[in-house]
């Protein structure tokens, strides 16, 4: 059977309001005695929930991410670094994961007026300027994480310029026909990397042609899954003139799109975009963003925002690094 806070009590000899301060890192608690507390619960194997710990400070020790999808690489990867961080510093992790059929700014308000969290981490929640600043209102420590706003703290990746890398790349490696195989064109990690293809192309001296940038059919989560990447590449290796090479919007498309020229037989150089860890076992050239360390450092932000509410705002952007592998060459 588990040991109590009653347990921990009783084996050092101290009342369990005691236990509670030590637990509480109390200053009115001796040294001699916390050591003995922490030394008895050590061997006990009991550890306080977090939870208990924030309400002697009416606080819920909790933060709470809220994502568009959880059962995605990107997202993953971002959730082990906040995940990383929040063991660090004491703090539980919730997760909301908003409905892409419902109305996405009605959902968020209503977890930020529910107070269901000291804090929130929101992850790739893309909403328009007035509702950022309607959010606001509410006096409630927000950072986001792949989105910038000037009145949050916020740690990003410029997708315009992780586009623009890679499109580069397959320019100076002499080639000149390139699709994008994009997703649906509302999400704005699209608009941004389809911007950044375009700047690419600019600077070649090259014209941009819509039929070049090709999206599946299937736009569950946006068209950003396995089977997107394969119905886009199919219509890809289509194309009259054939195409040259293909900058995939994500890496998990990039995997159904591997998939699609193996069934077909055709094979043309392509880059992906994330650097998820399948990328490097399936040899995908791709441009690298430091998923973990983005949900590690939006959750060092809002913990800092927690501790300093008039701290200064932090705005941090990531420059995203092409990664080559045998997908290229």
């Amino acid at each position: 059977m588990a040991s109590t806070i009653y347990d921990i009590a009783e084996k050092a000899g101290v009342s369990i309001a005691t236990v509670s301060r030590v637990f509480n890192n109390s200053s009115s608690v001796s040294e001699k005695t916390k050591t003995k507390v922490l030394a008895v619960a050590e061997e006990a194997g009991y550890h306080p929930q977090v939870y208990a710990q924030g309400l002697a400070s009416k606080k819920n020790n909790t933060v709470m991410a809220v994502v568009p999808v959880i059962s995605n690489y990107f997202f993953m990867e971002v959730l082990s670094g906040i995940q990383d961080k929040l063991t660090e510093m004491r703090y539980e992790l919730n997760i909301f994961n908003v409905t892409a059929s419902g109305n996405i700014f009605e959902q968020v308000e209503h977890v930020i007026k529910r107070r269901w969290a000291d804090g929130y981490l929101f992850i790739s929640i893309h909403l328009d300027k007035k509702q950022w600043i309607q959010l606001q209102k509410y006096n409630v420590p927000i950072t986001l994480v792949d989105e910038y706003f000037e009145g949050f703290d916020s740690v990003s990746v410029d997708n315009i310029q992780g586009a623009y890398k890679a499109t580069i790349g397959l320019l100076k490696a002499g080639y000149a026909r390139i699709a994008m195989l994009s997703a649906e064109e509302s999400s704005k990690p699209i608009r941004d990397r389809v911007a950044g293809y375009k700047m690419a192309l600019n600077e070649f001296g090259l014209p941009f042609c819509e039929e070049l940038v090709v999206r599946g059919d299937t736009l569950y989560r946006d068209g950003f899954t396995e089977r997107g990447g394969y119905e886009a590449m199919i219509k890809i290796l289509t194309l009259e003139p054939p195409v040259d090479a293909c900058f995939c919007a994500s890496d998990i498309q990039a995997v159904g799109a591997l998939k699609a020229m193996q069934d077909t037989g055709k094979f043309i150089p392509i880059i992906g975009y994330d650097d998820i860890e399948l990328a490097e076992y399936m040899g995908l050239s791709t441009i690298r963003q430091p998923m973990r360390d983005m949900g590690f450092f939006a959750t060092q932000n809002l913990i800092e925002r927690l501790k300093n509410p008039s701290k200064a705002i932090s705005q941090t952007i990531y420059t995203p690094e092409l990664i080559l592998r045998s997908s290229t060459n």
